[in-house]
């Protein structure tokens, strides 16, 4: 039996506070003595994604950045659980660690915001468009080559900000990070996944423990979503195919046809849009990690090594 206080490590920014106060409050509705003060702590964690602001994630380094550190608090035993937007986890988690469960999926989605035009295909020749993304630089120049595609980093209030003093004419976040900060009202549109498919797991929070946490995991296992959980799944597993980073435009979006069918999409492409592959798999949902490394293998085998090779 686990014996509290549940202590939640997460990033200090607002939008992972956000996440780790769902989480919060899905486990106080499961388990209502959770209520009880100083039941449930929450510590801020630093991470080296956090820290670097001034460059590019494609120039820091691999998709750990924003969960080193909080993996690092987990196996020293200064927290208990660990909240993550599940698109910046690694395929693999370190020895002694698993990711246990995912919260319902919020809006998958990519926002389009602009003050000046109201759809992403209303930009101008030669519109400045922001993002720190490069699987949405990579599907932006796809359809918009004359697009000038510009990093942006920051927190979301942050890039906010700069595109209201004018860096650039549009910009492209993640339709759940606003929904969750209550900022749904700046999407200017959400862009159809047939244009724009999202990050691996985007719109899902996880969570990850100490494997032998079993009493913990009672506790958390009523607020799971075992849909979620699949479809991430299915698309992790494409991921982990890959072998993707930052430096790798990735996307793949699992969704349900039916109670028993899952349909998949994932795609892969070059920095610069001028090169992408798609493929599409559906499947019963007992398949999904099947499906997922089917389809990343196919994606691997049809783009060859030269491709990988131009990723560096």
């Amino acid at each position: 039996m686990f014996r509290g206080p549940i202590r939640i490590g997460t990033r200090g920014s607002a939008l992972a506070r956000a996440q780790a106060a769902e989480l919060r409050k899905r486990l106080i509705a499961a388990d209502g003595a959770l209520a009880a003060p100083q039941a449930i702590e929450i510590r801020i964690i630093q991470t080296t994604g956090d820290r670097i602001l001034d460059r590019p994630l494609a120039e820091v380094g691999g998709k750990g950045l924003f969960t080193k550190e909080i993996e690092e608090a987990l196996l020293a035993d200064k927290i208990d659980l660990a909240v993550h937007s599940m698109k910046d986890v690694p395929t693999w988690c370190p020895d002694g660690l698993a990711i246990v469960g995912c919260l319902p999926r919020e809006d998958p989605r990519d926002a389009f915001l602009s003050s000046h035009y109201s759809t992403f295909e209303a930009l101008p020749q030669g519109a400045t468009l922001a993002t720190s993304s490069l699987r949405r630089q990579a599907q932006a120049l796809r359809l918009r080559p004359d697009l000038r595609v510009v990093p942006m980093r920051g927190n979301v209030g942050t890039r906010l900000r700069k595109l209201e003093e004018g860096e650039a004419d549009a910009m492209l976040l993640a339709v759940a990070g606003l929904k969750r900060l209550g900022l749904e009202d700046r999407v200017t549109d959400c862009l159809a996944t047939e244009a724009f498919l999202p990050a691996v797991a985007q719109g899902a929070i996880g969570i990850e423990c100490r494997a032998e946490d079993g009493g913990l995991r009672e506790i958390l296992d009523p607020i799971f979503d075992a849909g979620t959980g699949v479809c991430v799944a299915a698309e992790r597993a494409a991921l982990a195919v890959l072998d993707g980073s930052c430096q790798t435009p990735i996307a793949a979006l699992a969704e349900f046809q039916d109670e028993a069918t899952l349909f998949l999409r994932a795609m892969i492409a070059l920095p610069d849009g001028s090169c992408c592959f798609d493929v599409e798999r559906r499947g019963a949902i007992t398949d999904a990690e099947k499906m997922g490394r089917d389809a990343g293998q196919e994606l691997r085998d049809r783009a060859g090594p030269e491709f990988f090779a131009k990723l560096g």
